[in-house]
């Protein structure tokens, strides 16, 4: 079978299900091509062919013993380089070099269910230190590159993993989610990335199994395809013994993709009350939108009620990310590894370091209640909307990708249209649902006039994810975005 890399993951494992093409053959071509594009990419910071090729031969046996076949059986795939693990894989949480030699020696949630399903790990992607702004980079591994130009970033902070999708090194990868990181790459890579609402999958975060919440934290994928997206919420999502936060709801979305959004009521907010946006990102987001009227839904322009500043919502995005940093670096520290350290702490960016050390020993937990509240106005400003529509839409993030830098700390905008902004997160909107908790994709809009990809933002009610998943299928119908991949020459 020609062109495996085009395939989604669900076409992927049909064909291997029906001896079209062996796991084997997929596996083979997968190394290929990471072989071939990574060089330009940046995507992986670890692989491990032999493990996986060792995995794709065991599951051609399975096939031929007619045994029962999980959904992506034989489908490549990756895990995030941040806080998942896989026995005997190293483990940098996002690029810091004195980790490089740091190896696991438990697997993660999100492995242990993806490979149940059959799927087959190849290696871990990139990110950013501790997943710390929407950017990809560090100072060990340095940019993931976008595969629609090489010469800009891939977003983040799950950047590796949505260069390696969109440049067909996989069918899908994970991606963590703490402020967008699912969705801010997608946006800028072609690709759909889908975060389920807060319980309904599993994060085993450790050791605080509580930081989950602080804001909401999410494992998921990032697929080509909304389809894809939709059977590995079917995998991820249910009850882990390890997650105290994590329901046992179980839904069935399989027929999320084709029941359409006739009669839904969506509210369109071109830039969420209070986020410049830039016009190349306005222009495309706002003609994608009719996409929602010509499948039947009614669509109206709104205001969601947000009244404060927009650097007060990413400050306090930054701070309550802080307690979740210095315990990390305190857990590290008590194995004999100081990261703060004059010794060791080149290996972190400076705002990480000006956050950590700048905001870290003063925050009380008055300032911790203090910033709870502004988030809980922001989640009272989303029920308040949903208490009316079915849907929210806008733009996922509000800035077209930035050029890499050199020295390890690429980062977005520092100012849109004349104003102001976090260049770590500011321009990252996506933030405000990790308040809230309520389920989100980001789906391919369109490409700028620059020819590099915008993102749409699809938010729904708490638990309605069939919701969210069926309008985002709806629209990847009357606005498939597959022939762009035909512009990535790697």
């Amino acid at each position: 079978m020609s062109d495996i890399d085009k395939l989604s993951a669900t076409e992927t494992a049909l064909a291997i299900r029906e001896r079209q093409v062996s796991a084997t053959e997929v596996m083979e071509a997968a190394i290929k091509r990471i072989e071939t594009a990574d060089p330009k990419l940046n995507a992986f910071v670890y692989t491990s062919f032999d493990e996986a090729l060792d995995s794709a031969e065991s599951a051609d046996l399975a096939v031929a013993r007619g045994d029962k076949l999980g959904p992506f059986h034989g489908v490549p795939t990756a895990m995030k380089d941040l806080f998942d693990f896989k026995p005997g894989w190293p483990s940098t949480l996002g690029g810091i070099p004195q980790l490089k030699d740091n190896i696991a020696d438990n697997k993660c949630g999100f492995v242990d269910r993806m490979e149940s399903a059959g799927a087959i790990f190849v290696g871990k992607t990139n990110s950013p230190a501790m997943g710390f702004r929407g950017t990809t980079d560090n100072v060990a591994f340095g940019p993931t590159s976008n595969p629609f130009d090489v010469t800009r970033n891939a977003g983040g902070s799950s950047g590796g993993s949505a260069a390696a999708v969109a440049s067909g090194m996989l069918p899908l990868a994970e991606g963590t989610d703490g402020g967008g990181s699912i969705r801010i790459p997608a946006a800028w890579t072609n690709t759909v990335g889908f975060r389920a609402s807060a319980g309904r999958t599993p994060s085993l975060v450790r050791p605080n199994a509580f930081a989950n919440t602080l804001p909401y934290l999410f494992e998921g994928t990032i697929t080509r395809t909304v389809n894809d997206a939709i059977v590995a919420l079917g995998v991820l999502q249910g009850a882990h013994p390890g997650d105290p936060n994590c329901h046992d709801m179980v839904n069935d979305f399989s027929d999320a993709g084709l029941r359409g959004i006739k009669g839904m009521r969506i509210g369109y907010s071109p830039n969420l009350d209070v986020f410049p946006v830039e016009a190349e990102v306005s222009n495309v987001v706002s003609e994608a939108v009719k996409a929602f009227e010509l499948a039947g839904a009614h669509v109206e322009e709104i205001k969601i009620g947000l009244n404060r500043d927009q650097r007060e919502y990413s400050d306090v995005w930054c701070r309550l990310f802080v307690p979740i940093m210095r315990h990390s670096f305190d857990a590290i520290k008590e194995s004999g590894l100081d990261l703060l350290s004059a010794e060791h702490r080149h290996g972190l960016s400076p705002d990480l370091l000006d956050w950590v050390e700048r905001v870290g020993p003063g925050y009380s937990a008055d300032d911790l209640f203090r910033d709870l509240s502004v988030r809980t106005e922001v989640f009272d400003a989303y029920q308040s909307v949903f208490g009316k529509y079915d849907l929210i839409i806008s733009p996922t993030v509000t800035a077209m990708p930035v050029k890499n830098a050199t020295d390890g700390n690429t980062k977005g905008p520092s100012q849109i249209n004349g104003i102001d902004i976090d260049p770590l997160i500011g321009w990252c909107p996506t933030f405000l649902t990790n308040f809230t908790g309520h389920p989100s994709v980001s789906v391919p809009a369109g490409l700028g006039t620059s020819g590099l990809p915008v993102g749409l933002h699809i938010v729904g009610r708490r638990q309605a994810d069939g919701d969210v998943l069926a309008a985002a299928a709806a629209f990847e119908r009357l606005r498939p975005w597959v022939q762009h991949y035909d512009r990535i020459s790697l």
